[in-house]
């Protein structure tokens, strides 16, 4: 598996909202709220196999009210 940290910037008045969307589609490890330029953090695994663009693309950047994300690769845990 792929870990990767994807923060996302949401519309105003709608980070509740989009991470509501993000829990019922049941993809994501931990998601957080966060301070400063972005909204949110999420935590996700990639099946192994897939390809991380098309998996983000699918699953997350079409829920309405995300502004942008920063998708963020891992390599080696120490």
């Amino acid at each position: 598996m792929t870990l990767v940290f994807i923060q996302l910037r949401c519309a105003p008045g709608r980070t509740y909202e989009v991470a509501d969307a993000i829990y019922d589609r049941e993809f994501v490890s931990e998601l957080y709220s966060t301070s400063g330029e972005y909204d949110l953090l999420m935590k996700v695994y990639i099946p192994e196999g897939e390809d991380v663009g098309r998996y983000i693309n699918d699953r997350i950047l079409d829920i309405p009210h995300i502004d942008r994300s920063l998708t963020t690769l891992t390599f080696k845990a120490f």
